[in-house]
């Protein structure tokens, strides 16, 4: 086990590498954090969420749903766990009824997050409800007006509502 100041600099140098976009080597310090951390302490919901993010971002799928699940299960209520977890799935076309759950839970928790109400109107836009999908969309687009996947999204909702003038 490590000493407590060790963790600290093992998830110092993670956060360091994942924001240079050196995502392997930052699930690889991540790993010598959690490994120094006891079971059942707070910070590893924000260790498994850092970590599942550089696995993600590495393409290592399994682990990296692993890592989400695990820190739902130490705080369920995490909106950034439950919106990345939950996109994923959407993102991959599996679990989509339960991303949807997810997604709509984080919503719930946090509603003035432009980036979680598209994901549940991307979500609403892959099950085929796409009038669903519309109205969270453009209020995700009130929240991040500039942020270019979700005014994409919302160009797709309204083509499939037949809004072809707005969607252009």
């Amino acid at each position: 086990t490590l000493q407590p100041k060790e963790a600290d600099v093992w998830t110092a140098l993670g956060d360091l590498l994942r924001s240079a976009d050196q995502y392997s080597a930052a699930a690889a310090a991540y790993d010598k954090a959690i490994a120094g951390i006891a079971q059942g302490d707070r910070r590893l919901i924000g260790l498994y969420y850092a970590r599942g993010v550089s696995l993600e971002r590495s393409n290592h799928w399994d682990a990296e749903e692993s890592d989400f699940r695990a820190a739902l299960k130490l705080n369920p209520d995490r909106a950034d766990v439950l919106n990345y977890l939950g996109y994923s799935w959407v993102d991959k076309g599996q679990n989509l009824d339960e991303a949807v759950t997810m997604l709509e839970k984080a919503r719930a928790l946090r509603p003035l997050d432009g980036m979680i109400a598209d994901s549940v109107g991307w979500a609403y836009y892959r099950l085929g409800r796409f009038q669903d999908a519309a109205r969270a969309l453009e209020e995700a687009v009130q929240l991040v007006p500039g942020a270019p996947d979700v005014n994409d999204h919302l160009g797709d909702a309204y083509w499939r509502v037949g809004r072809k003038i707005d969607a252009r």
